[in-house]
């Protein structure tokens, strides 16, 4: 039996754990009070959330969020034009940025120089450092490829919209376009589909 403290405050129990004492001590009444209104608000939350199944689900919250991000993308991609994407190609900053992200993504395909070919090997991608181009050559075209990939993914590009995001996919297509002139020719390659 615990000996009673004459003033009711903390009793210092008989025991002792490697020299270690410990009081004996009522949590305060606001503590308990805060406690047991948790206790309640917890059987109530679960039973409106997983038994009445009132409320967004976790999943249903992140697929909304995600359908806004991407009301959002599409609504930034309708601004992009042909001309916006040759004005970012002339921006230090965002070309910079899109060297950085072909530096760690795009060249095991087409290498540093941008031709696909290191010390004279050919690599699985596409020239980007000519004029002639596979699905189109205009800037909108080039982001279309970068983002969603090529048309037959088993012989072409897979889409990088969803590893870099939108941004750095238009980063890159601008230092892809800052090695060209606005303007210049475009022609397409034998093996092209917009030939059909």
């Amino acid at each position: 039996m615990t000996p009673q403290s004459p003033n009711n405050g903390p009793v210092l129990r008989d025991h002792t754990y490697d020299g270690i004492q410990e009081y004996d001590q009522k949590l305060p009444n606001w503590w308990l009070f805060t406690w047991y209104i948790t206790m309640v608000w917890f059987v109530i939350a679960w039973v409106a959330y997983y038994q009445l199944s009132l409320g967004e689900s976790g999943e249903e919250q992140v697929d909304k969020a995600l359908a806004n991000i991407q009301a959002v993308q599409l609504k930034e991609l309708e601004k992009l034009t042909d001309d916006k994407l040759w004005a970012m190609s002339q921006d230090d900053k965002i070309v910079g940025a899109g060297a950085a992200t072909f530096a760690t993504t795009c060249v095991a395909c087409h290498a540093p120089d941008l031709s696909a070919h290191i010390n004279g090997v050919k690599l699985p991608g596409q020239p980007l450092n000519d004029t002639e181009w596979k699905h189109g050559g205009n800037p909108l075209q080039l982001l279309s490829i970068v983002r969603k990939g090529a048309p037959d993914l088993t012989k072409g590009m897979p889409p990088w919209e969803p590893q870099l995001g939108l941004n750095r996919v238009v980063e890159v297509v601008a230092f892809i376009l800052s090695k060209h002139k606005q303007g210049e020719p475009i022609t397409l390659s034998a093996d092209s589909p917009l030939k059909k």
